[in-house]
């Protein structure tokens, strides 16, 4: 990857982004796209936009989500513990010991997650998960006034820890799911820029799609394409313990995944395969019986309907602060959606056949 690409990416995943709270990704995100896009916007969601050939009738959008899942503040005891609630899909069972930064508006507040000693523990609960409200942040306060000089209830949290690379070329962080996305679509649109697209192309870092979809309904409303293409992480399938007969053969570093069920528009799903092909870029494949809970499902459906495919890097360890990624799958990732829209003619006709 390169140097300043490369820079982007940490930039983007060292940011804290939890539902509701993207925008430190997103003036990240902001200031890149102006380098190169024709015009770029956010609206009052907070989805971030960038367009290159605005005014080509074929309006294709690309989109990957800001928000990554995260922790708010609920309560401040006498004792000045801090109790939290989950941002989306937290497993709870991983936040014992974690260091977290709690971002307020005078700045982030160190503090770590704690829970009963196992040795205070009798047998019977030391086999027993611990429930989300039987954990707390401790910020170090002496009570509950010195506490709420700190912390507000409503100040969201993130684990603390920033982008790593390992071996090969393989990274660590929280939160690729789904900022890498993000990085996708910007690095993509910036590629297309530079050649002659024959399309409108929106490139699109939405909000609260770990609440629902939110920011992909309202931006693809606003864009109204005719294609929509979601960037997102899917389940890589090549650790211990992972059951293959459900996910499929997914490694890290054997590319993108593209995905086939009715969330995909089947003209444009093998418009991607194709160009894949084509461009000797190394894909995998993973089936979708079921609506898929990306972006692309509030694409495919919005207004009169729009003509959806997914795109995803695989990831290990999913909605941990260890999530892992392949740097080349995200450069394939990238070349992919550009070659892909760069290959579209001025008018498509979407209509499965």
């Amino acid at each position: 990857m390169q140097k300043d690409a490369l820079e982007f990416l940490r930039e983007v995943m060292n940011a804290p982004s939890p539902s509701g709270f993207e925008q430190p990704v997103q003036r990240r995100v902001r200031k890149r796209l102006e380098e190169f896009a024709d015009r770029v916007w956010t609206d009052v969601h907070g989805n971030c936009f960038g367009v290159v050939n605005e005014k080509a009738p074929l309006r294709v959008m690309l989109a990957g989500h800001a928000d990554e899942i995260g922790l708010m503040v609920t309560h401040v005891d006498k004792e000045g513990f801090v109790y939290f609630d989950a941002v989306g899909g937290i497993d709870h069972t991983l936040l014992p010991g974690l260091r977290v930064e709690i971002h307020t508006s005078a700045g982030k507040v160190h503090g770590v997650i704690g829970k009963k000693p196992i040795h205070l523990m009798d047998p019977k609960e030391r086999e027993q998960v611990p429930k989300i409200t039987d954990l707390w942040i401790d910020v170090g306060a002496r009570d509950e006034e010195d506490a709420l000089k700190a912390v507000a209830v409503g100040d969201v949290a993130t684990v603390a820890g920033d982008m790593q690379i390992l071996r090969n070329d393989v990274a660590v962080g929280r939160g690729f799911d789904d900022r890498v996305g993000a990085f996708v679509v910007v690095e993509a649109i910036r590629a297309i820029s530079r050649r002659k697209p024959r399309v409108a192309v929106f490139a699109v870092s939405t909000v609260q799609e770990e609440l629902g979809l939110r920011g992909a309904r309202t931006s693809a409303f606003a864009v109204d394409p005719h294609a929509g293409i979601a960037v997102d992480v899917g389940f890589a399938s090549d650790f211990p313990t992972a059951e293959k007969k459900h996910l499929g053969t997914v490694k890290l570093g054997g590319g993108p995944l593209l995905h086939r069920g009715a969330n995909i528009n089947p003209v444009l799903g093998e418009h991607l395969m194709n160009v894949a092909r084509k461009k000797r870029i190394p894909f995998q494949v993973s089936a979708e019986p079921k609506a898929t809970g990306t972006d692309a499902n509030a694409i495919q459906v919005n207004r009169a309907g729009a003509a959806a495919a997914l795109v995803s890097v695989p990831n290990r360890y999913m909605h941990t602060p260890v999530e892992l990624v392949s740097l080349k799958d995200v450069e394939n990732t990238v070349r992919l959606l550009a070659e892909a829209v760069l290959a579209m003619p001025a008018r498509m006709d979407f209509t499965p056949r």
